[in-house]
């Protein structure tokens, strides 16, 4: 392929990227923006493999085969409640995937240069090196916590930022013997060793955040993946995968910094450390004893339903879990149907991966146009008959607004405790993800409904069709 050729395709993929992003901003819009990914990535793939760069197409298509098949059979395979696993582990495969090209990069005979070409080039391996590193051990941390294998509290070590900060030095100083090197040897242990510390700053960096930081950690580490993924380009002198580590890397930042807004955090108060439980305990009241909340049944939540004009569910990862969003698709088609204004009400956190609701709603056929962001629908709650809370627990929390010794104080949550009457679908009275009790399940006009929530949502829908 001529170097024009190549130019072309590379411009051509690297337009269908942004136009990716484009249409993945909106659900309505976010199965065309999937194809134009798609279509992007292969003319970048078939443009590079032909480029003439390749030596050994057999190995190479080899290589791809087998990632296609693994590729294939993992993603047949996973539920949508491991949607967020699956994106953190993909994350570690971006970051290793650059520390495995920088060095060989550095080995390369082929890439050797002279003068202020070959310091400029070193430098672009030594951070990518880095950014991978942190990136591939910070993945499997998030993996591990949002898989269950490692404990969601945060690891508070002594001194922990202090650590970190002598690291990040240290990175710095072992930059210029590997710079001063003249021969490969001698750079090859300034290199390993920083490598060394990337891989222990991504997981100490990770462990430090709890698990109710976990889906802004996520898209955190998307924007790593990224960077690290613009730093391999620059290695290789791929202009295309310098434009879409680019596109990751700032998409990735922008989205971290509107979760970080939607959780009332700093961004860089996530990074130095988060808060959180292993799973959640159950709330007692000040003096000891237990709280008192008012049980409802399925029959009853389905006349509070049957008898309202206007429903706002507001889904959480509780109904990801239970696999709930299909009978809820039933029931708001039975009620819609009767006249029922039925709307749902998205928080920016909801479950544990940014767009994690709108994905398992849209998977169930819910209408697009019915699925609301906090912004567009909070004001409407004094004016709603039921307000029915599948899952979610710190999204819902009043304390958020009313209680400034709350660790999630300052949080915007969706007002649910407004409507005429609040139903929550819980478990037990176990507390979320972050920990915090929530006063919601206390309030005179809240109804728990406990139970799997798959379980709860299919006697309210067998109700429902019951009475006609």
């Amino acid at each position: 392929m001529s170097q024009g050729l190549l130019t072309v395709s590379y411009i051509a993929a690297s337009v269908l990227f942004i136009l990716s992003l484009g249409g993945l901003s909106a659900q309505e819009s976010a199965r065309r923006g999937n194809l134009y990914g798609v279509a992007g990535i292969v003319i970048a793939i078939v443009a590079t493999t032909l480029s003439g760069q390749v030596t050994n197409l057999v190995a190479l298509i080899g290589a791809m085969v087998v990632g296609a098949a693994i590729g294939s059979y993992v993603a047949s395979r996973v539920e949508m409640t491991e949607m967020p696993e699956l994106v953190a582990i993909l994350h570690s495969f971006v970051g290793m995937a650059a520390v495995l090209v920088g060095v060989a990069n550095y080995l390369d005979p082929r890439a050797a240069f002279v003068g202020t070409e070959r310091t400029i080039h070193e430098i672009e391996i030594y951070v990518g090196i880095f950014i991978g590193g942190v990136t591939f051990t910070g993945s499997v941390v998030a993996f591990g916590k949002l898989r269950g294998i490692i404990n969601s509290k945060p690891l508070m070590l002594p001194a922990r930022h202090q650590i970190n900060f002598a690291l990040v030095l240290l990175t710095l100083w072992l930059a210029k013997p590997f710079l001063a090197a003249t021969d490969l040897s001698d750079g090859m242990v300034p290199l390993l060793f920083m490598t060394a510390i990337s891989f222990f700053i991504g997981w100490h960096l990770v462990m430090g955040i709890g698990g109710a930081d976990m889906p802004v950690v996520v898209s955190m580490l998307n924007s790593y993946s990224g960077w690290a993924a613009a730093a391999t380009g620059f290695m290789l002198s791929n202009d295309v995968l310098i434009v879409v580590g680019a596109l990751v890397g700032s998409s990735g930042a922008i989205l971290s910094y509107i979760m970080c807004h939607a959780m009332n955090r700093s961004f860089i108060s996530v990074i130095l450390g988060g808060f959180g439980v292993e799973g959640g305990t159950v709330v007692a009241a000040a003096d000891g004893g237990p709280k008192d909340v008012i049980a409802a049944s399925a029959e009853e939540v389905a006349d509070m339903l049957s008898g309202a004009s206007e429903v706002i569910i507001v889904p959480g990862y509780g109904m990801a879990v239970a696999q709930a969003q299909y009978p809820v698709y039933e029931i708001t088609k039975i009620l819609r149907d009767k006249g029922v204004n039925v709307r749902f009400g998205i928080h920016p956190v909801a479950g544990r991966l940014p767009g994690h609701m709108n994905v398992l709603l849209a998977e169930a056929r819910v209408p697009y146009d019915i699925v609301l962001e906090m912004d567009e629908l909070n004001h409407d709650f004094p004016k709603t008959d039921v307000s029915l809370i599948i899952g979610a627990n710190d999204i819902v929390n009043p304390g958020a607004q009313d209680d400034a010794s709350s660790p999630i104080y300052g949080m915007p949550v969706l007002e649910v405790w407004k409507a005429r009457t609040c139903v929550v679908l819980k478990r037990s009275m176990a507390t979320g993800y972050s920990g915090v009790d929530n006063p919601l399940f206390y309030k005179s006009n809240s109804r728990m409904l406990f139970g799997d929530a798959k379980k709860s949502m299919d006697a309210v829908l067998e109700q429902l069709r019951s009475a006609g």
